[in-house]
């Protein structure tokens, strides 16, 4: 020990002197602020959140709880140090002035120091169990703990209770003591604690080797109002039943036997010390019979006020044997509840069901029962058990409703019957019940279809767990429906239980449910429908957060995080409550409406914007343009092999509306041979010019864009003749755009473009779509056709000097 404690020292200094930032922390803390640092392998204790309530450490290797461990954590209520090491600061919890429970059990503490509860005033709930000492020490342990309620200690190495051990506590609602190796207890050391609600002892080693003190402490916590539970016994002799006697004095009301084993003659041995004894409940948990239930000897024994009887897991080494307790009609005639479950029982005879006279609450669920040996047991439905209100046979063999229905009529007092967890395929169509039946259990079959064959009386219906997928049955008395574990894609229509208050229809395959379906539900108050196969689509959503949510419509007891999205598959496992859905997922045809409407007036603003900008003529010019292109590429390769490339000394561009001057006045002018003065028979003649006139050199079924473009590059010079007429003309526009693609094509110079005003026209008059034609009047000199006859040979030399200058060039 000497060197244990050394190392213990060693330790606590060495965590000590370490710093915060070398201790591991834990993040496994909910919003509750409960923290679950279970099962992590942590050797010290890590550093939580001070705001934590709840502290979980359990089943770590904490060796050692320092006094600045704990520190800062004034808000924690619960703390768990189950099954870890035992090294434990006798200031570790001095900061811990909030906790209401501590759990030390299943450590290695072998001594239990009285300064870990100084200041534990709050502390409601202390587990000590299964710890290695064998005391609780000198001094007095719960002293300061005056608002303990639930106090539990022992194992087997505990040997002593003294007075002084437990002195302090004034009152208790659980007391559990472990004690199946005592060897010393002072009598009246737990007399004290008063009231004292349950009080649980293992005295497995008392009972058998020293009487006297188990009697002595089954005594001191013996009182009518506590619940007294006595666990791993075996009553093998008769001195073993002599501390019953001391209960029997106190004049107990409720006795618990868990992990007994126990004989014929012990039995009888019981009863005999209970005799008289206002004994209300006996409860035998996990009991080995050997014997054969001949208890007959005991019959001049007074058990009258015996009012519950309860046995579970009961295990009879001679089974074959055991009679039928028709020699108990002293015993049976009194209960009133009598529960035998998972006893291997497969029939009660109908005698001993005539015995049980008084009998209002009969469970016999989890046993092996058939419908065969049901009829004996409820005497075929003769009168027997006329009393009882309760009947429990699930979990048994059975097969056939309408036997089972059959049977219970006879019982006209009868209200509740569970008899799920059977073998039930099928549901006849009508069945006899008692017209008092309010509750029906028949859960967990195999039940697929619902039929007229239940009672219209019931209040209460449990078909949970079943193959069913539809209910279309009128129950208007029913106030409770429970339909969990089925198949159903929507909810029954709420019409049908007029006074329905409870639906639960959890774990099914609902897509959704809305307004309408609730709204058939006049009286629904409580809806669970939690864990399906919810489709998140927006009416749904929509419906379950404004309306669910908010509560407007109906109360959700199962917790709006149960309700969870199965499709879409973006959705799947998300909350519906916290699902969001854009407009586009909830409106889509109004949002492709509205889209559509909007793209359609965009277009159309953008169609007049473009109609004003005159995008579209320049669109189209610009296809006329590439297209005819390609083709004058062509062209021009072929030309190269055949033929010149010019062939007219200029195209002449004009509006048909002045074609009369360029007929009358221009093609004259250029085109006929002339003297340099018409008077003078020596004049040098003017050489005639070759001009390209679309009427007359176009070549005929050809494209006119092509003919354009073919005249433009055949021609040295390009002549437009503007005037007003020329502005309206969309031809004249191709052609003046044709003509200045050619200039920046690198086909035709610069200068061989040439504007001839027909008509005043300025810069500023050429409308502005006339781009082209603007620049070029900027920065190309044009001839203005005179109105003045005197002008007009000057007019002629200079355009003829125009193009004899393209020609020289040439």
């Amino acid at each position: 020990n000497f060197y244990r404690y050394i190392f213990y020292f060693l330790m606590e200094y060495s965590l000590q002197s370490n710093s915060d930032s070398d201790r591991p922390s834990c993040h496994r803390c909910d919003l509750t602020f409960s923290c679950n640092c279970s099962h992590a392998q942590f050797i010290v204790v890590p550093m939580v959140t001070d705001d934590a309530l709840t502290l979980d450490l359990s089943f770590n290797n904490i060796v050692m709880v320092t006094d600045d461990d704990l520190k800062g954590h004034a808000r924690l209520r619960v703390l768990s140090l189950h099954g870890n090491a035992d090294g434990i600061h006798s200031s570790a919890f001095a900061s811990l002035w909030s906790l209401e429970e501590l759990d030390l059990s299943d450590n290695e503490i072998k001594i239990i120091n009285h300064k870990w509860f100084r200041k534990l005033g709050a502390l409601q709930r202390l587990n000590l169990l299964h710890n290695p000492y064998r005391s609780l020490g000198p001094h007095p342990l719960f002293k300061s703990l005056v608002q303990l309620r639930r106090l539990s200690f022992g194992s087997d190495a505990l040997e002593e209770i003294g007075r002084a051990h437990v002195s302090g506590i004034d009152q208790l609602e659980e007391l559990r003591v472990h004690g199946d190796n005592l060897r010393r207890y002072e009598p009246g050391a737990l007399a004290d604690i008063w009231p004292l609600g349950h009080v649980y002892l293992s005295l497995h080693g008392p009972f058998l080797n020293n009487q006297s003190l188990a009697s002595a402490m089954l005594g001191d916590v013996s009182y009518p109002e506590t619940w007294v539970i006595l666990e791993n016994l075996h009553l093998a002799t008769s001195q073993s039943l002599q501390p019953f006697r001391e209960a029997a004095k106190k004049r107990i009301r409720y006795l618990s036997l868990h992990n007994v084993s126990i004989s014929d003659q012990r039995v009888v041995e019981f009863l005999v010390v209970t005799d008289g004894v206002p004994l209300t409940f006996l409860k035998f948990d996990g009991v080995t019979l050997k014997g054969e239930g001949r208890w007959e000897k005991a019959y001049q024994t007074d058990h009258k006020a015996l009012d519950e009887v309860y046995l579970r897991n009961v295990i009879v080494l001679d089974v074959y044997k055991f009679v039928s307790f028709l020699q108990l009609g002293f015993l049976l005639q009194y209960p009133r509840k009598v529960s035998v479950i998972n006893a291997g029982v497969f029939v009660m005879p109908c005698a001993t069901s005539y015995l049980l006279v008084n009998l209002q609450y009969l469970d016999l669920s989890d046993n092996l029962l058939t419908d065969l040996t049901l009829q004996e047991t409820l005497c075929n439905g003769r009168g027997t058990l006329k009393d009882l209100r309760v009947l429990n046979i699930s979990g048994n063999a059975l097969k056939s409703l309408s036997t089972v229905s059959q049977l219970v009529t006879k019982l006209s007092k009868l209200t509740h019957l569970d008899i799920s967890r059977n073998g039930y395929s099928w549901m006849p169509q009508s069945c006899p019940w008692p017209p008092t039946l309010r509750y029906l259990n028949i859960s967990q079959a195999k039940l697929n279809t619902v039929t007229p064959c239940l009672p219209v009386t019931l209040q209460v219906l449990d078909l949970s767990n079943n193959n069913l997928n539809s209910f279309l049955l009128v129950l208007p008395a029913l106030t409770e429906l429970y339909l969990s574990g089925n198949k159903f894609l929507m909810l029954p229509l709420g019409w049908m239980f007029p006074n329905l208050q409870i639906l639960n229809i959890q774990s099914n395959t609902l897509t959704m449910f809305s307004l309408s379906d609730l709204a058939s539900y006049s009286r629904l108050k409580d809806l669970q429908a939690g864990q399906n196969k919810f489709d998140c689509n927006c009416d749904f959503v929509n419906f379950f957060q404004s309306d669910i949510q908010r509560r407007k419509v109906m109360h959700l007891s199962d917790g709006e995080d149960t309700y969870l999205c199965d499709s879409p598959l973006y959705l799947q496992g998300r909350a519906v409550g916290r699902v969001w859905l854009s407009i586009v997922d909830c409106h889509r045809v109004l949002f492709v409406s509205v889209s559509c409407g909007l793209a359609l007036i965009v277009g159309v603003m953008v169609c007049i914007l473009l109609w004003r900008l005159h995008a579209f003529w320049y669109l189209k010019m610009m296809w006329a343009w590439l297209k005819a292109k390609r083709g004058s590429q062509r062209r021009r390769r072929i030309r190269h092999e055949t033929e010149p490339l010019l062939s007219f000394d200029a195209f002449i561009s004009y509006s048909e509306r002045d074609a009369s001057w360029v007929e009358n006045f221009l093609v004259p002018e250029l085109e006929e041979p002339r003297n340099t003065n018409e008077g003078d028979m020596d004049s040098t003649p003017l050489q005639s010019l070759s001009l390209c006139l679309h009427k007359r050199d176009f070549l005929p079924g050809q494209w006119i864009v092509d003919n354009i473009i073919s005249a433009i590059e055949r021609s040295r010079r390009t002549v437009f003749i503007l005037s007003e007429n020329f502005l309206q003309s969309d031809w004249c526009r191709y052609e003046l755009d044709f003509s200045h693609f050619q200039l920046f094509d690198g086909h035709t110079d610069r200068d061989a473009v040439i504007l001839i005003l027909l008509e005043p026209l300025s810069r500023d008059d050429i409308p502005k779509r006339f781009c082209k034609l603007r620049k070029l009047m900027g920065s190309t000199t044009y001839l203005e056709w005179p109105q003045d006859d005197d002008r007009r040979a000057e007019f002629w030399n200079n355009l003829r000097k125009a193009l004899r200058t393209v020609e020289d060039e040439t």
